[in-house]
């Protein structure tokens, strides 16, 4: 299939139209300024998105948000919506780790209460909070302890001790997505995920203390509880092996049924079923089985986060009001309603790399910020900053309610080892005041922040296009890495 090459429509935006060459049935948007639009051009992000834009049942266009990159079948920092009925839900289209987000913690603490005791509280958390590739949480959970995580999520962890009620008030579908059927998932994804509960995992994901550097919007910031110089901590990690194992048993499942459905597609990477098939109501119910294992992890790492503080600062978690501002996910798969050439749809929107971005008076933003916006976090690279935006009419128009989901890779795992040493990565980081524990030479090599984009020129765009807008500039101070 040929890739025609993206028109400029606008100062940020680009399209590719459907034609005879191409093979599309909706047309694809990116939104990048020139650079980046030269970066996803470099490698298959474009052809990749043409691929997607091809599939049966898409409606409205394929969106390509300015983090985008290349993935598997799908481009990550892609947005693809399907008719309900007579669309499909695809296993790609969401990625291995269902549900990898960000949470954000505040606290009242300054960068001065932290900064003489940053070891000290890198390296408690760092043996406190499992990390690395087939880490293992400290909890051990029985067959049936495991079935009510992956029905109940985040409520369980408060049933049992690990947080409160105020922390599922703010997390995105409370925590706990309604109709995950465990029975949908393999013992060997059993087996993975029971004992991985509590873990951070390896590759991008990672924990941070950071500063507040910047507010760019006071009143979103004091509502989220967010004040400049005080002192936050943003969680970055998801489903672990459970995830994983779903995304591999179903893309399994999707390709076998590709013929039984006479499905066509122009990548067999993109291999789905439709929406309301007996596949896809069994997909739907794994992942969402995922997506409650993903935020009760990053819950009990919370937890845990909380319990280092106490310790190395010696004082309660109330007394440092550690606070959960949001927790959102990035790698999900929803049945939402959208506007659709001028018409209501119900429609299943993939979002691989792509952060819900919704403005105030949705009800699916929680109570405590509907008439704010929902906040939306944007995590750089270990080096760089990280961004809290918040959520703006305007992506209800352009990408169906989303926008980035963090800085986007531009140099492999691979060309990163070659290129940079364990000391030289430490020492860039040092001299910009980040101290960092990982596991592993790799696991701080794979993730100079030389490997990503600039994180500040995708927030750019996200807020010049009014899809979500700039709240506050997060800076990190201490590092946690698998």
């Amino acid at each position: 299939m040929s890739t025609t090459s993206p028109k400029k429509i606008g100062e940020m935006e680009y399209i590719i139209e459907p034609d005879s060459t191409n093979g599309m049935k909706v047309p694809i948007r990116i939104f990048a300024n020139e650079s980046l639009l030269t970066k996803m051009t470099a490698d298959r992000t474009i052809w990749q998105a043409t691929n997607v834009a091809s599939m049966p049942g898409i409606v409205g266009h394929t969106v390509v948000l300015p983090d985008g990159h290349e993935g598997y079948g799908f481009p990550v920092g892609c947005v693809a919506a399907m008719d309900a009925k007579e669309g499909m839900i695809s296993p790609g289209g969401v990625g291995y780790d269902i549900n990898c987000g960000v949470r954000l913690v505040r606290t009242n603490l300054m960068e001065s209460d932290v900064r003489p005791q940053i070891k000290e509280l890198v390296t408690d958390l760092f043996n406190s909070i499992p990390s690395g590739v087939g880490s293992k949480g400290t909890i051990r959970l029985s067959q049936s302890q495991l079935d009510e995580v992956l029905v109940r999520g985040v409520q369980w962890a408060i049933d049992n001790g690990y947080g409160t009620s105020e922390d599922a008030e703010a997390c995105e579908e409370s925590g706990q997505m309604e109709n995950a059927d465990p029975n949908k998932v393999s013992d060997r994804a059993r087996k993975r995920g029971a004992p991985q509960l509590g873990s951070l995992g390896s590759g991008n994901h990672f924990l941070e203390i950071q500063r507040v550097e910047e507010v760019h919007d006071e009143e979103a910031a004091k509502r989220m509880g967010i004040e400049k110089g005080h002192i936050t901590i943003l969680i970055h990690c998801g489903s672990r092996g459970f995830g994983h194992q779903i995304c591999s048993d179903y893309l399994r499942t999707s390709e076998r049924a590709l013929a039984k459905y006479n499905i066509e597609l122009a990548d067999r990477e993109l291999a789905c079923v439709p929406n309301t098939s007996e596949e896809g109501e069994s997909y739907r119910k794994a992942m969402f089985s995922a997506l409650n294992f993903a935020w009760c992890n990053r819950h009990m790492i919370t937890h845990w986060t909380r319990k280092s503080f106490e310790r190395v600062l010696k004082q309660s978690e109330s007394d440092l009001e550690m606070n959960l501002v949001y927790d959102v996910a990035h790698n999900i798969a929803k049945v939402e309603n959208h506007k659709i050439e001028g018409k209501e749809r119900s429609v299943v929107v993939h979002r691989k790399g792509a952060t819900r971005a919704f403005p105030a008076n949705r009800d699916e933003v929680p109570k405590k910020y509907r008439d704010l916006g929902q906040p939306v976090f944007i995590p750089g690279s270990m080096g760089t900053a990280s961004w809290i935006l918040l959520g703006q009419p305007n992506s209800m128009n352009l990408t169906f309610g989303s926008t980035a989901h963090g800085a986007g890779r531009t140099m492999s795992r691979t060309k990163a080892r070659k290129s940079f040493t364990e000391s030289q990565v430490k020492k860039s980081l040092s001299d910009k005041g980040i101290f960092i524990k990982s596991l592993t030479r790799d696991g701080i090599v794979e993730e100079t922040p030389q490997a990503y984009k600039d994180v500040d020129a995708v927030v750019h765009v996200s807020h010049e296009l009014g899809i979500a807008t700039k709240v506050a500039k997060l800076i990190p101070i201490g590092v946690i890495k698998g």
